[in-house]
């Protein structure tokens, strides 16, 4: 008779996981969920992404950019889940190509859940694009990759108070053995199916008169694009002077990626004379 920590550890390894998982390759008909994957480079974003999917390989670019692309689609829980990974980057402030796909997609592609792989090793240095993620999403997951190597080193990262204070699910893994997965595809289904609802950190220094001059801004952008999951953060990146958004809302291209109208996009920008 098998002991229960016998049971315990066969639970833990990464057969179990693959059991739970069917892997879809580039299989994406009829997905129920669009998961995100974004990572700085070299955190291990294309081994979750590989092992989540089965596919060793990326293929072809974003429409219009030469920017690589990866799409597979993977099983779970009963539901079908279609990810999309972004270039890896280190903002989303979009000075880059990289930058701007990464974050274009986030904000206007409406992901269910956006997955932020991060090195625990330099958990300081990934937390960067982490808090500049939960400004875009409410609905995120961070995978704590390569927890493995951070404990051999000798750092303790507890996951719990990382999701406390972050206010999403934290979940370590070493991806490249298959450890942590199941309780990432978990949270990824809870996440997306709203079991879990996150309460994610922002950071909030802005005087009365700009929050005034953000809530003012913000109420026009969204009455223009109802689609849009984040007015507040482009009304922020508008008055902050950031000249993609703003020269995005001027040629119509914001219109043109939340399916509105460009001559809507002219008229709306011509009338908001907060715009520098």
């Amino acid at each position: 008779m098998s002991s229960h920590n016998e049971k315990s550890n066969c639970e833990s390894c990464p057969a179990h996981h693959a059991s739970n998982l069917k892997k879809l390759g580039v299989d994406m008909r009829d997905w129920d969920y669009v998961i995100a994957l974004a990572g700085n480079p070299n955190v291990g974003k294309s081994t979750v992404f590989n092992a989540l999917t089965g596919l060793r390989q990326h293929t072809g670019n974003w429409p219009g950019k030469t920017v690589s692309r990866a799409e597979g689609g993977y099983a779970y829980g009963g539901k079908r889940f279609k990810i999309v990974d972004l270039p890896g980057t280190y903002s989303l402030q979009a000075t880059s190509l990289d930058e701007e796909v990464a974050r274009d997609f986030i904000l206007f592609g409406n992901p269910d859940v956006t997955v932020i792989v991060v090195d625990a090793t330099r958990l300081e240095r990934n937390l960067n694009l982490v808090l500049q993620v939960l400004e875009i999403t409410d609905r995120a997951v961070v995978c704590l990759n390569l927890i493995d190597e951070a404990e051999r080193k000798g750092f303790e990262v507890s996951e719990r108070r990382l999701a406390r204070d972050l206010g999403v699910p934290v979940v370590p893994t070493v991806a490249r053995f298959g450890q942590g997965l199941d309780e990432l595809l978990a949270s990824i289904e809870d996440v997306a199916s709203g079991k879990i609802i996150c309460k994610p950190l922002r950071t909030s220094n802005e005087s009365p008169k700009v929050r005034n001059a953000i809530d003012k801004l913000s109420q026009q952008i969204q009455s223009a694009y109802p689609s849009l999951n984040n007015a507040r953060w482009v009304a922020k990146r508008l008055l902050d002077g950031d000249k993609g958004v703003t020269a995005a809302m001027r040629n119509g291209q914001l219109g043109e990626l939340t399916d509105i109208s460009s001559a809507t996009t002219q008229e709306f920008a011509t009338n908001l004379e907060i715009l520098p």
